[in-house]
């Protein structure tokens, strides 16, 4: 069973939907008990990290990540997942955020420039994925492949959990991680094929774990 943790930030339906799809046993749980007896945890969200962070203290679900790393649950973030596993955020004046992975949530700066001219942000569309380090989320999925991508800031880890970098006026990193715990700044469950390869091989990981 993977748990999708709720703590109200929106686009849980879309990952359950996906997960459906895939055959992947699953529930939308906000319960302690629930998320720590699951095989694999999978933590999305789109919104600000302020109020994020206020609803996860709110249900102690900040506790509860913190725990399923410490016990070596799988965990995949997603979006704003992505953004708050790390230390602290631009927005909204340097918000504390989870401390799972070291380094801090940058935002896109409006001078920034592609193909010579000013970015629009948010970063909304499809973009590639360049690997830095091999990872077995992307077993399968073609180089080449497009993910969507709805942001205005973007993760900025210590160098040795950048696992992957996209180009949008600069290079940033759109997955980071190591073996168990990882983010993607993209949408798996809304960028096709490629995005559900990649749940598909999440979740293969997760059997793997329980089998070991």
């Amino acid at each position: 069973m993977i748990a999708i943790i709720d703590y109200e930030a929106g686009n849980l339906t879309s990952v359950k939907r996906a997960l459906d799809y895939l055959h992947i046993p699953n529930t939308i749980t906000k319960e302690k008990d629930v998320i720590l007896n699951s095989q694999g945890v999978i933590f999305p969200g789109v919104g600000a990290a302020r109020s994020a962070m206020a609803n996860l203290k709110s249900n102690g679900l900040d506790v509860v990540l913190k725990q399923v790393k410490e016990r070596k649950i799988p965990l995949l973030g997603i979006c704003l997942g992505s953004q708050i596993v790390l230390e602290t955020s631009e927005e909204n004046n340097n918000t504390q955020t989870l401390g799972l992975i070291p380094g801090r949530c940058k935002k896109f700066s409006p001078d920034l420039k592609e193909n010579n001219e000013p970015i629009n942000i948010p970063h909304m569309g499809w973009n590639q994925v360049q690997l830095k380090q091999e990872c077995v989320l992307f077993k399968d999925i073609d180089p080449q492949s497009e993910f969507y991508f709805v942001h205005s800031y973007y993760p900025d880890p210590e160098p040795e959990f950048v696992l992957g970098i996209t180009s949008y006026g600069l290079e940033f990193c759109s997955v980071l991680g190591k073996p168990g715990l990882w983010a993607v700044q993209f949408h798996p469950e809304k960028s096709g094929r490629p995005g559900l390869q990649l749940l598909k091989n999440f979740y293969a990981f997760v059997r793997e774990q329980k089998h070991a």
